[in-house]
């Protein structure tokens, strides 16, 4: 897991997020989670990257967790079983996958 915080004073919004995963040739997908709602655990056959659009989300990976605020990007290795929950909510996140 690659984490990049996210340090300028303003964050992007959903279309500038957009047009970041464009320029790498990703196709962005957006997901949008109530507060305290959780993902069911998963995995993909590909790497997955994410950037927070709105709200903050704690990413749970085997048990270690991490917690992602607007404009942090985060890198998920294929194959790595993990959960999303919104820690404030709602929160909103893009995300497409990036093939190794």
């Amino acid at each position: 897991m690659i984490i990049r915080r996210w340090q300028a004073p303003v964050t992007p919004d959903l279309k500038q997020i957009r047009q970041m995963f464009f320029l790498e040739g990703l196709k962005p997908h957006e997901e949008i989670l109530e507060e305290n709602q959780t993902t069911k655990e998963r995995k993909f056959p590909f790497d997955e990257v994410r950037i927070i659009a709105e709200g903050e989300i704690i990413l749970d990976i085997v048990g270690n967790k991490v917690l992602l605020k607007e404009g942090d990007r985060v890198m998920i290795p294929s194959n790595t079983k993990h959960t999303i929950k919104c820690h404030k909510g709602p929160a909103k996140s893009l995300y497409a996958s990036k093939v190794s």
